[in-house]
């Protein structure tokens, strides 16, 4: 992890809906302004993701795809 983070979830190798509940509810006990980090595999996560930080007001700062199929995500909690 990264100074420009202050959480990070490593959700490898769970499956659509567990990534996107299991950041609902981390990010639900963090400050407002608080960066968090998502590791997913799920090929969901890359629609869910997104999706959810609408929905909830929070910000997608970035979204890549590593080498090995792992989508990387960095959300500030709105």
């Amino acid at each position: 992890m990264t100074d420009d983070v202050d959480h990070e979830l490593d959700l490898k190798g769970l499956k659509c809906p567990l990534p996107v509940l299991k950041t609902r509810k981390a990010m639900t006990a963090m400050r407002p302004g608080a960066r968090v980090r998502i590791l997913s595999t799920d090929p969901m996560s890359v629609i869910d993701i997104p999706h959810f930080c609408q929905e909830a007001g929070h910000r997608l700062l970035s979204r890549e795809t590593a080498e090995d199929e792992v989508h990387v995500f960095t959300v500030e909690r709105g």
